[in-house]
């Protein structure tokens, strides 16, 4: 498994003192307020102070001084490292561990492997197979189970040739 996980993208400079404004992308934005240290574009910064409104968190960080600073980094990935993050809800998975699941009906028919989740109110999984792409809802009756450890996905085929989409041609 990846031992960083994208946990945020930054906004921009927020005041004059290095403070980065973010947007979260986990499912509690607090847990955010909880990371001793981050990594943006492969450097390490200590997490000096967190604080959290309804849709962005404020963080301020170890070596980054002023708002020229906190410029350099606009547009970046906020990575955590695993072992600081809390274990997803049961039933609940971090992105990372999705992509890359082989998909099968539940008679085991293979029908790719995921190549990328859309955050949605209910997340949209790309299933990549040969040159054909199918975009479908990870929806309850969609998919049976995940096992992200067997790197395995099993999906209900009926319910699926239903829903899912094909992208572009079919070659």
């Amino acid at each position: 498994m990846q031992q960083t996980i994208v946990v945020a993208q930054v906004l921009k400079p927020q005041g004059v003192r290095g403070e980065i404004k973010v947007k979260p992308l986990l499912d509690d934005i607090a847990d955010i307020k909880r990371l001793p240290r981050v990594v943006i574009a492969g450097k390490t910064y200590k997490v000096l102070s967190a604080r959290c409104d309804a849709a962005f968190a404020y963080l301020g960080l170890a070596g980054v001084a002023d708002r020229d600073a906190a410029e350099l980094l606009r547009g970046k990935e906020v990575e955590a490292a695993r072992e600081d993050l809390p274990a997803p809800a049961e039933g609940r998975y971090y992105i990372v561990d999705v992509i890359g699941c082989a998909v099968c009906t539940e008679e085991g028919a293979p029908l790719g492997a995921v190549a990328d989740v859309l955050p949605a109110k209910t997340d949209i999984y790309v299933l990549q197979s040969g040159n054909r792409e199918w975009m479908f809802p990870a929806a309850d009756g969609v998919i049976l189970s995940i096992d992200v450890a067997e790197k395995k996905i099993v999906v209900e085929k009926k319910r699926f040739e239903e829903v899912a989409v094909l992208q572009g041609k079919d070659e």
